[in-house]
């Protein structure tokens, strides 16, 4: 049992439907289109998709191990995302030996169903994920010592590609894929301010430059301010190629987050920043739902 618990915080399985749903937003916008709407299709992605983002998860894990056996706080950032609070691979709970084979068997296997993809769509997507677990590692190592915030500037472009490499599963290299971009970046970015406001105190330890470590937590709050305000303008572009389900849920979406960003900005601590950190999750869940749900109404 203490074996499994571990596994599922190694893997944090509880958001295992949030991944498939980014990537297959994406599908379902190539599919308004390029047709060639298929429910194999849609479930091959989704695959792809769950387990390449659980495979980036492990890396993260298997990168960051020294540095996450000094956190000093438990019961917020870490707590949400794992079910149990714990950190396998410091802990022990599972072996480095045993993070680096379930990477490996992820990784191949999203490759593998990667590859059953006509070219050159398997080829972009393939790239996509390459460049992603790279830029994952460059994450995880240049935030150890910066002065400004490139590691989270250039690292969070993974997750916004992520919904692009669903569009090109089917889709071409388009305008629209360009526009999803821009308008989930910003939004990873302020996730990301988000994220480091909560664990101000474990990046401290582990002497990490985030930006709440750079430049405190009022320069967090201005950090998630400004990416909200700049995914807000991104969504006018956005939605101007979306169905009107999706612009609907695009609406609901920023109205979460605009909550959010009010909580935050009357007072920029760890725990406020904790309560309202589902809102965020929601407003994606939202978006990416919509989207998906636009393709049959």
């Amino acid at each position: 049992m203490q074996t499994l618990k571990a596994y599922i915080d190694l893997t944090r399985i509880q958001f295992f439907f949030v991944w498939p749903l980014l990537f297959l937003s994406g599908l379902f916008l190539s599919f308004q289109v390029y047709g060639g709407f298929d429910w194999l299709l849609v479930a091959k992605a989704a695959a792809i998709a769950l387990l390449g983002f659980e495979a980036g998860f492990v890396l993260n894990d298997i990168v960051d191990r020294d540095h996450d056996a000094k956190d000093v706080e438990h019961d917020k950032l870490t707590k949400y995302w794992r079910v149990f609070g714990g950190r396998p691979l410091p802990t022990g709970r599972v072996s480095l030996r045993g993070a680096y084979i379930l990477f490996a068997v992820f990784a191949v296997a999203a490759t593998a169903l990667i590859l059953t993809l006509p070219s050159p769509h398997s080829y972009w997507v393939l790239a996509i994920m390459a460049y992603s677990y790279i830029v994952e590692v460059f994450y995880q190592f240049r935030k150890r010592g910066q002065r400004l915030p490139l590691a989270q500037l250039i690292g969070r472009t993974d997750f916004s590609l992520f919904p692009v490499a669903g569009y090109l599963v089917n889709g071409q290299p388009d305008l629209i894929p360009l526009l999803y971009f821009l308008f989930f970046y910003p939004y990873a970015q302020a996730h990301l301010g988000m994220n480091d406001l909560i664990d101000v105190a474990n990046d401290e330890a582990r002497g990490m430059a985030t930006p709440a470590t750079l430049y405190g937590l009022n320069g967090t709050k201005i950090w998630i301010l400004s990416f909200t305000v700049l995914h807000f303008i991104g969504a006018v572009f956005f939605t101007s190629v979306l169905r009107p389900a999706a612009v609907i849920g695009v609406g609901v979406g920023l109205l979460l987050l605009l909550i959010a960003n009010m909580a935050v900005q009357k007072k920029a601590t760890p725990e406020s920043a904790l309560k309202v950190l589902p809102l965020f999750h929601a407003a994606m869940l939202v978006y990416t739902a919509s989207i998906i749900l636009s393709h049959f109404l």
